[in-house]
């Protein structure tokens, strides 16, 4: 009676525990075999190009095992080179804490073969070196696993993100003009400056 009673308290604490502590990342299997057309080392420049994430069950995995699966969702995810004394970018088994993949690049209902999408890179992404990741969620809305273009440590495969710089090829013109301008006014002004001594001396 009593080990049934210890047993009990157990199960309650571990759901408890589950519930107060959130799904971990390290608790998620990686069923889903994905892939991007990123080249290792490729920049990719914020607000004008493209990558297009492929993903798919991984059929090594027994029969069923995504039968729970509803959503997925793929993003961006920081690689740890980028993510050295940046808090705000920082791993964390809790998924609900977590801040490595901080950017969606799309969520549709899952599908285990044939799935593709085109990602224009947005405007405000920074720079970074980066991967991408997709995780799959049950019908309660909780993580129940993933799949990413690296490996378990993230060293490999990863790719880099060039964030806009603000600068605008009109200012560029307008400076370069500006430039030449003060140039040539500097000229002018030892010209004149030469000549009103020549004269001064012909005087």
């Amino acid at each position: 009676m009593a080990a049934h009673g210890f047993l009990l308290a157990s199960l309650v604490l571990s759901f408890l525990a589950e519930i107060c502590y959130g799904v971990t990342f390290s608790s998620l299997q990686r069923t889903l075999v994905v892939t991007s057309s990123t080249k290792a080392g490729e920049v990719l420049k914020a607000g004008q190009d493209q990558l297009t994430v492929t993903w798919s069950f991984n059929e090594t995995f027994p029969a069923g095992t995504d039968s729970a699966y509803k959503t997925v969702k793929v993003k961006l995810c920081y690689a740890p080179v980028s993510q050295v004394d940046r808090a705000w970018r920082k791993t964390v088994d809790n998924l609900d804490k977590d801040k490595t993949c901080q950017f969606k690049v799309v969520a549709k209902p899952y599908s285990p073969s044939n799935n593709s999408f085109t990602w224009t890179v947005e405007k405000d992404i920074p720079t970074a070196t980066y991967f991408v990741r997709a995780y799959v969620y049950n019908s309660n809305g909780d993580a129940a696993a993933f799949g990413q273009t690296t490996d378990a440590h993230k060293t490999i495969n990863l790719f880099e993100i060039q964030a806009i710089t603000g600068r605008h090829v009109s200012l560029d013109i307008a400076s370069v003009c500006f430039s030449a301008f003060s140039i040539v006014s500097l000229f002018g002004f030892f010209y004149m400056e030469k000549r009103k001594g020549k004269l001064a001396q012909q005087k």
